[in-house]
């Protein structure tokens, strides 16, 4: 006798019954589920989850792809998984460490079955051949992409950016520098864009070598900082960052030069994150975990071929101690 037939013989259900149980169908009222679960526990008996997945299609675990994980996505990471859980869903990561390769296994795998949908969060492979995966299931991206086939809840970075740009300039700061990401990012490039645009409409100067790409990190903050004020005869008076982690390290290396903050140098973060909070450093809300919240639900309904509601966001500047 297998374990479905005792089940439903010791507690009086058809294997239908027990099934649906099994699956968490709303179609059971809660004293028989209840019953059902009480002799499930007697029998100390465990789903086989290979069989569920085959019987409905659908293994029940979601794949985020990203070169690695760091401070900077761990809120999306972290509200994707907890979102994903209470729905039923497992997270898969795939770190892929800027390999190419090792990054097509995640996408390999959603050909062979193995997860239902991936959620890319940063990838380096070349965007018309992660879309010849759509065909295999639901893709969403994190990052903005030029890509119809895959879907993303990226926000345009344009927007925040000139919440800082208009923020330190309303302050009386003009002589800007940026800290900019990936050189080759949409984000970047939005950012460059928004920046260009507000010092054309307010008449300022641009000055092309404040600004640098490629500045990600506390210790570039730092050297940023010795490089555009470490003996200039004209200096910025205020910075714009690609994260918090450059503007932390940003107000850390300029306290160390007996700069004041914001007397002397302005220093605005991105993302809000706790460092900014617990540093006192302003910086443009970027709603991460919502943008988390809004991939995975565009992903479940594709799934479950239903619509469910996106989140509408924006962004909005939090000011500190060093505006």
């Amino acid at each position: 006798m297998s374990n479905l037939d005792q089940i439903a013989k010791l507690s009086g259900f058809s294997k239908a019954t027990v099934s649906r149980v099994l699956n968490h169908s709303p179609h059971v009222s809660q004293a028989t589920r209840d019953k059902i679960k009480s002799i499930m526990e007697e029998l100390d008996y465990v789903p086989n989850g290979n069989a569920i997945s085959l019987s409905k299609g659908q293994t029940q675990q979601i794949g985020m792809v990203t070169e690695g994980i760091n401070e900077v996505m761990l809120p999306f990471l972290n509200s994707f998984v907890e979102t994903a859980s209470q729905h039923g869903y497992q997270t898969i990561i795939y770190t892929s460490g800027g390999h190419p390769k090792k990054e097509l296994q995640a996408f390999e795998d959603m050909r062979r079955k193995r997860v239902d949908a991936l959620v890319i969060s940063t990838c380096v492979n070349d965007l018309a051949l992660l879309g010849s995966y759509c065909k295999y299931g639901p893709m969403v991206s994190w990052q903005r992409m030029e890509l119809p086939e895959i879907a993303s809840v990226a926000m345009n970075q344009y927007e925040g950016y000139m919440l800082g740009l208009e923020h330190v300039i309303q302050r009386g700061y003009t002589r800007i520098a940026n800290a900019f990401g990936r050189p080759s990012s949409m984000n970047t490039l939005s950012r460059i864009n928004a920046y260009e645009n507000i010092m054309r409409k307010y008449g300022l100067p641009v000055h092309p070598h404040w600004s640098r790409t490629g500045v990600y990190s506390i210790r570039q903050g730092e050297q940023l900082v010795r490089e555009l004020l470490g003996g200039a005869e004209e200096k910025p008076s205020a910075i714009l960052c690609a994260n918090d982690l450059v503007a932390a390290g940003i107000v850390s290396e300029a306290r160390r030069q007996q700069l004041r903050i914001p007397e002397d140098l302005a220093v605005v973060g991105f993302d809000n994150t706790e460092l900014a909070h617990t540093l006192g450093i302003t910086s443009v809300d970027n709603p991460i975990a919502d943008q988390a919240k809004n991939a995975f639900h565009l992903l479940h309904s594709k799934l479950k071929g239903v619509e469910e509601e996106q989140q509408k966001l924006q962004y909005s500047l939090v000011q500190r101690a060093t505006t």
